[in-house]
């Protein structure tokens, strides 16, 4: 069974700093690409970041120069740093795994809350 697993979510200031983790484990071949998306009350979800194993990176514009992804493919797991929050950057954080097949999995999600 495919799990993601992530951690790191929390409360801080505006201003502050969070660094999210997301280890993928069981039977996922053939990865990809690994990211982040982020869901806020009453919003669809969007992507946040995502990296391909080749290294190639891709920031929604809210998350240029803030934030930075990074990934251990050997390790199956990515982070998310993530600088100079906002409180519109609260929401719940989805780590997300896609494969060459075009097959995603998302797992559960952490809370980030940015207080003003």
């Amino acid at each position: 069974q495919v799990q993601l697993v992530e951690s790191g979510g929390g409360l801080v200031q505006a201003g502050g700093s969070l660094r999210l983790s997301c280890v993928a484990s069981g039977p996922i071949f053939n990865i990809n690409t690994m990211g982040w998306y982020r869901q806020a009350p009453g919003k669809q979800r969007e992507l946040v970041a995502t990296i391909t194993i080749y290294g190639s990176i891709h920031y929604a514009d809210s998350a240029k120069g803030r934030f930075t992804i990074s990934r251990d493919g050997a390790k199956n797991t990515v982070w998310l740093q993530m600088n100079s929050l906002k409180p519109e950057d609260t929401a719940v954080y989805y780590c997300n795994v896609r494969n060459t097949y075009g097959s995603d999995w998302f797992g559960q999600g952490t809370q980030v809350t940015v207080s003003s």
